[in-house]
């Protein structure tokens, strides 16, 4: 059906507008607030606080540590004194010194052969040449071994600075007796050299001097017994004697990096005092502040866009789900703005009674956040608006309650009580979705409880932190906190109900109370009219739910929707019982004028008695623009009579409207004027039945009387459906089947 309605000449007569309650701008707006809501309720969670603090001032106040800060002072400071406890590294080399003796015996041999140098000459080649070896010996193992990998350039050099400075000298005296030594002594010489050598130099030495103090009783328990030799292989093998263990510097430098970087950095705890008040801002200090971005002119803005983006997000989800939805989409969108309006209501709600939790919770007793009544919010706007809808917002406050309870450091969010709020939310959203009566919110809570009890349990269960007095508070806490939402739910409910005229299913329930003032006036004044407002309820519920539209309100919504006959009763025939229908003796005009008062009536009762005003609409309406054709075939027939031309059309006798603007007002509408005909038959058959059905929905359809909601033809051919079955079954003992008519023919 289209928006705009069409008068019966064929006149479009303008679609109403709603002011603010459907205005873009407005709604906009409102998911501005959102956005403000979102990023100032976590601001403080997230946003350090900054200070208007310079170096060498005094501080009016404690500095606390926002969150976790690292001390980088005090962290170099503990790597300094970690890499001072490392003591040098020494590495071993195999220099292989039973080599150079080996070699210089050699020599001596060689030379005490040849005949044609002479003694002094010889003395002066021992003289220069064995003192040489030594170096030549040390720099080819530095050759040799260079850049292998093997040992480190640095140990290299070490070795080759420490080796020859631990040089031994050979006293003077022994490069003479060199020279007498003969074939076999040097022989015998070279073994034992090579193996006195050998033994000192393969245990680790940075001392030569220490073994070479051992080299005198080695030798004399040697198998030499000629003094000569053993003086000279004393000597020599003292001489050939290098220190084997050195200084590493490059090892060194590598093990004391590895424990600076082993050092656990020395950290601020959240929380904790940086500067006391009265303190003065030393240069440290003021490093330390700026560092951690609490100084006003050093602070970067990247929290403030990292929350401002999540912030945008919330919002996003939301508008997503209600455009997909039809809630704020459309020509007829399921949410006015003051829904939208109520809803960021309960997320102000939801979200400061999670804040003031957040106030008892303590390093020590940080389990009193399971105290907070997290499912509130989801569980008004499952009461209040859609369940669907309830689902999303259970994900955001998990995630924002993950944050405000948050008493951990170095972290943003805290699983443990964003899992305990999904966990609680949905238990509210499944437990109360179909809820009929006030007493159910109280079982909802207790599902609240035993499932918020049961997740707390299983978190603390799988982190093992099985100390027994938290665990029990923390499980006592997450068990009240839900006997807590139930109460707050009890409690604000009626405050949205009335504020925002919302129509929950317990507000139905309550309105639909036979003892309600309005319908007890209905009984005792106009029984007839309430016995009919009975049959279109249970008429209109069954249809309304065929399509999907709330057959609980069309229900309720049919109770009401003639209160105004109650005014005057005997106008209406299904009141006028033995007495005249005091419409024969009044003219047309008039009888017009008081049957379509009722529905302006009703609604001013209705307001007098505060009902919400999905009802009023409903008794506003039910008829639409419909005509009075009775009365104005009967005033053309007096007007002929009386042989004038009429002074009316066929417009003077409809009812003012509106046009239904709900599927439930039409749904009700059609079954007011179906119930009112079949009662008006003597003995209907099921094929009557259907065809005035068909007849009354064809006639308002092509009255242009759904052209302001959004009914389908589809939708109208399954009420009609549903009203001949519910009929029938109402009806069953007085409606004849096709076989009985058959059967009495």
């Amino acid at each position: 059906m289209n928006e705009k309605g069409t008068t019966k000449s064929g006149n479009v007569r303008p679609a109403k507008t709603s002011g603010w309650r459907q205005s873009p701008a407005v709604r906009w707006l409102l998911m501005g607030l959102f956005v403000l809501l979102f990023y100032f309720s976590l601001s403080p969670h997230v946003i350090p606080e900054t200070y208007d603090i310079s170096e060498g001032s005094v501080s009016e106040k404690d500095i606390k540590a926002p969150f976790q800060i690292k001390d980088e002072k005090a962290t170099r400071q503990a790597e300094e004194e970690a890499a001072g406890r490392i003591e040098d590294s020494y590495s071993n080399v195999s220099l292989r010194n039973e080599q150079l003796v080996e070699q210089i015996l050699y020599r001596i041999e060689q030379l005490n052969a040849d005949d044609q140098v002479t003694t002094e000459n010889k003395i002066d080649i021992y003289r220069s040449e064995i003192p040489r070896k030594y170096g030549d010996h040390i720099d080819l193992f530095v050759k040799n071994n260079r850049g292998k990998g093997t040992y480190s350039d640095s140990l290299l050099e070490e070795m080759s600075y420490v080796t020859k400075e631990q040089q031994y000298t050979i006293p003077e005296e022994t490069f003479y007796k060199m020279p007498q030594l003969t074939s076999e002594q040097l022989g015998e010489m070279r073994d034992v050299a090579k193996e006195i050598v050998r033994k000192l130099t393969i245990e680790p030495l940075r001392d030569a001097e220490t073994a070479r103090m051992q080299v005198a009783e080695l030798v004399n328990g040697s198998s030499i017994s000629q003094r000569t030799a053993r003086e000279i292989v004393q000597e020599l093998a003292r001489f050939s004697i290098m220190p084997n263990k050195f200084l590493d510097k490059e090892a060194t430098d590598e093990a004391r990096v590895q424990a600076k970087q082993n050092t656990p950095p020395v950290v601020i705890k959240e929380g904790d005092i940086i500067v006391k008040h009265g303190e003065t801002i030393t240069p440290e200090l003021y490093k330390l502040l700026s560092d951690a971005n609490l100084l006003q002119d050093k602070r970067h803005y990247w929290p403030q866009a990292g929350l401002l983006i999540l912030s945008l997000m919330f919002v996003l989800v939301l508008y997503a789900y209600l455009h997909q939805s039809g809630g704020i989409s459309g020509l007829k969108p399921k949410y006015s703005n003051a829904q939208l309006l109520m809803l960021w209501l309960i997320f102000l709600i939801n979200i400061i009674t999670i804040q003031i939790i957040a106030l008892t919770q303590t390093d020590s007793a940080h389990y009193a956040g399971y105290l907070a009544p997290a499912a509130l919010g989801a569980m008004l706007i499952t009461l209040l608006l859609d369940m669907h809808l309830a689902v999303i917002g259970s994900f955001i406050f998990a995630v924002m309650g993950s944050m405000i309870l948050n008493t951990g450091q170095g972290h943003i969010f805290d699983f443990k009580y964003g899992f305990f709020i999904i966990v609680i939310s949905l238990a509210a959203v499944f437990s109360i979705h179909r809820a009929s009566q006030r007493s159910a919110i109280l079982k909802a809570g207790i599902m609240v409880s035993l499932f918020g009890s049961l997740a707390v349990m299983v978190t603390l269960m799988m982190s093992e932190q099985m100390d027994r007095i938290p665990f029990i508070y923390s499980i006592t806490f997450a068990f009240a906190g839900g006997l807590l939402t139930a109460v707050l739910v009890i409690g604000l409910m009626p405050f949205f109900e009335i504020t925002f005229g919302i129509l929950s299913a317990l507000k139905l329930v309550e309105l639909s109370n036979p003892n309600h003032p309005l319908l007890r006036k209905l009984l005792t004044e106009t029984p007839g009219t309430y016995h009919h407002s009975v049959m279109v309820g249970n008429l209109s519920e069954a249809a309304a739910e065929s399509i999907g539209a709330d057959g609980l309100l069309c229900r309720v919504g049919s109770f009401y929707h003639d209160i105004g006959k109650t005014k005057r009763p005997n106008y209406f025939i299904e009141n006028q019982s033995n007495i005249e229908n005091p419409h024969d003796t009044i003219d047309p005009k008039l009888s017009k004028s008081i049957i379509v008062a009722h529905a302006r009536d009703g609604v001013d009762m209705l307001k007098g008695y505060n009902i919400p005003k999905p009802i009023r609409d409903i008794a506003e309406q039910h008829h639409g623009t419909t005509s009075l054709k009775f009365f104005y075939h009967k005033a053309l027939k007096q007007a002929e009579e009386a042989g004038v031309e009429p002074d009316f059309t066929e417009d003077d006798f409809r009812y003012p409207g509106p046009k239904a603007q709900s599927k439930e007002a039409a749904v009700v509408g059609i079954a007011d004027c179906v119930e009112a005909a079949v009662r008006s038959l003597r003995s209907p058959t099921v094929d009557q039945v259907e065809a005035m059905i068909n007849k009354i929905i064809k006639s308002r359809l092509d009255d242009n009387q759904y052209n302001e909601c959004d009914l389908t033809l589809k939708e109208l051919d399954k009420i009609a459906q549903s009203l001949k079955e519910s009929i029938i079954g109402i009806f069953h003992s007085r409606i004849e089947y096709p076989e009985d008519v058959k059967t009495k023919e």
